[in-house]
């Protein structure tokens, strides 16, 4: 019996080397099939000429002797199955046709944030970003607009139960600012932005602004209009055609609009421009009490502020004439857009 236990095992170290279901399978016939060594043994056995004790023994080193080759055999089995299945995963099949990696896209919106931000750094402006849930203080009241302008009035205005407001526009973040980091100072501030109004193709109720802020002594129009071409230029990456008009906004004085002539109809008018012009840049120098309000001496310092319309921006760039198909979520807008645009 000893000899067979030797010859099991030697049989086995075979097989593992060779890696090979069949070698098992005919280790596993040779020792424990009908003609096996082990069946044979028994058969071949002369009970006749043994005592009790002796066929007593002679079972009981049989029966050890199958479970051992059963249990040897079994062991090789899985140790062998789990190697396949371990080289397989590993297998790499250079006939295989290749798999597309695609990168995915980003938001138009988001595509040029992300410009305007780089933009602003390369100029030396901090990056900063505030709640889109504001209070009636930095929202109106710091920004110089007064309990009787129409931006607060509801149809304009999404005012919450907490007598909390979603802010209007993102110059709710100049007092923020100055509060926080005083003078000098060159920031701009993207977000998203709510009003309650009518929806068309030029028109949303939730939009996306960057407000821009820069205050330091000697500040003047010239300075303002002079970081205005610059982004500009480098957003389009070539000659547009703006105009610069008198506008009221409570939070500079003087107050101008600039308008970009619309790209898709060359200043003919269309849908999305109505007479030719977009409003792209609210734009001005800072109101003095707004530079009080931020603990910012007027006398000694001065400053500019913008806002430029991210969503609008994202319009004149890209060629999107609705406005609507930027919150739409259908994801087939998004895919044009890659991520190395």
């Amino acid at each position: 019996m000893q000899q067979i236990k030797e010859k099991l095992l030697q049989a086995l170290e075979a097989a593992k080397a060779s890696k090979s279901a069949e070698s098992l399978e005919k280790i596993r016939i040779d020792f424990l099939g009908r003609k096996g060594s082990i069946t044979t043994l028994a058969k071949n056995a002369d009970f006749s000429k043994m005592s009790v004790e002796e066929k007593k023994g002679f079972g009981q080193r049989l029966n050890e002797l199958k479970t051992f080759a059963s249990e040897q055999i079994k062991a090789a089995s899985e140790a062998l199955e789990a190697t396949v299945v371990r080289h397989k995963s590993n297998d790499l099949d250079l006939t295989a046709p290749g798999k597309g990696r695609r990168l995915g896209a980003l938001h138009p919106i988001t595509l040029a944030q992300m410009e305007l931000e780089d933009i602003f750094q390369g100029m030396g402006f901090s990056v900063l970003y505030g709640p889109e849930v504001e209070s009636e203080h930095y929202c109106f009241e710091s920004v110089n607009i007064p309990h009787d302008h129409p931006a607060r009035d509801m149809q304009d205005t999404f005012w919450l139960k907490n007598q909390l407001i979603l802010r209007t526009h993102t110059s709710a973040n100049q007092v923020r600012t100055l509060e926080r980091f005083g003078a000098p100072i060159r920031a701009i501030f993207p977000g998203r932005c709510f009003r309650y109004e009518s929806i068309d193709p030029s028109h949303e109720n939730t939009f996306y602004q960057c407000e821009g802020l820069v205050v330091d002594k000697d500040i003047s129009v010239a300075n303002l209009i002079a970081v205005m071409k610059t982004i500009l230029s480098q957003v389009f990456r070539r000659d547009v055609r703006v105009r610069l008009r008198p506008g009221y906004f409570p939070f500079v004085e003087p107050g101008f609009e600039l308008d970009l002539n619309c790209l898709f109809c060359g200043g003919k008018g269309c849908p999305t421009c109505g007479d030719g012009w977009i409003e792209l840049i609210p734009c001005g120098l800072v109101h003095p009490q707004v530079l009080r309000f931020g603990g910012v001496d007027p006398r000694e310092y001065s400053g500019f502020a913008f806002g430029v319309g991210l969503t609008r921006l994202a319009m004149m760039k890209y060629g999107i004439r609705d406005i609507r198909y930027l919150n739409c979520g259908d994801l087939r807008v998004n895919e044009q857009f890659s991520v190395l645009m």
